[in-house]
């Protein structure tokens, strides 16, 4: 695999970013620019990751495609397509964007979320993002979310048979995933029935961690990675098993050394699995 990180500043041009990435040993990195960027840019990115061996894991797509509210809906899919057509472009891995929600906050829990009626316009919209850009080198993908589809390896699948396009792929965060006690407690055999079955659809990953604590009712909160319970050993394990070039992104930190540190976690960690990253 190959360690990543999400950005921790602006960057003006292509090799202050490599620099930045080969100074802090990161082989994999978000998109650090956006679809409004013209050919010579988006090209001149491409090449310096690729003379610094450094993958562009994912261009963002953050945005609510199966909002009720119209307006908001074809906003976000124009989105999803400008950025699938950039992630072509650039080289990235793949384009990233959770389901959406239909509710009013993009990212949020709603009483639709998991209807029938849910599912299939996420069927939809998918299609129609892919459709529209026909994408050959890269992948369309759904983050996994706590409470939207796909939350579980098993709604995954079954998004992928419904969806039934090759440029569809997986976009795995675990920590999305642990949602109750019980998944907390058993993190890890929730992480290797995912290998299991999505293993070969995996295009790219998230680190972070996870922390429950005693209040009631339920109080489970985002932690920088090695500060939590989400079982590395296995996780880094299971992504060893697949092609070395799938990107691990940490991300959701406020600062280089946080991103350092976080970084810092997961290589002792790959060093005493013998992993190399």
């Amino acid at each position: 695999m190959r360690l990543g990180t999400s950005l921790f500043r602006r960057y003006e041009d292509p090799a202050g970013w490599a620099s930045d990435m080969r100074r802090l040993g990161f082989r994999a990195s978000v998109c650090p620019i956006g679809d409004e960027a013209d050919d010579a840019l988006i090209e001149a990115y491409r090449k310096e990751a690729a003379a610094n061996d450094i993958l562009i894991g994912e261009v963002g797509a953050w945005s609510n495609p199966i909002s009720p509210d119209d307006r908001v809906r074809r906003d976000a899919l124009d989105l999803c397509k400008r950025r699938l057509e950039l992630a072509e472009r650039v080289g990235a891995r793949c384009c990233v964007n959770i389901a959406g929600s239909r509710g009013e906050q993009w990212d949020g829990p709603h009483p639709d979320n998991f209807t029938e009626e849910t599912f299939a316009l996420i069927v939809d919209t998918v299609r129609e993002i892919i459709d529209a850009v026909k994408p050959t080198r890269t992948f369309f993908t759904l983050e996994t979310m706590p409470w939207v589809y796909p939350d579980s390896a098993d709604t995954y699948l079954e998004l992928i048979r419904a969806i039934d396009r090759e440029a569809f792929a997986v976009h795995l965060d675990p920590v999305n995933m642990v949602s109750s006690p019980r998944t907390y407690y058993r993190n890890g055999d929730m992480i290797r029935d995912f290998f299991a079955k999505l293993g070969p659809y995996i295009k790219n990953c998230h680190a972070k961690d996870i922390s429950l604590s005693g209040r009631l009712t339920v109080h489970l909160e985002e932690t920088i990675p090695g500060t939590g319970a989400l079982d590395y050993g296995v996780f880094l394990t299971e992504l060893h098993k697949l092609d070395p070039d799938v990107p691990l992104i940490v991300e959701h930190l406020s600062s280089e050394e946080e991103y350092v540190r976080a970084a810092a976690f997961i290589r002792r960690k790959a060093e005493e699995l013998a992993i190399p990253l």
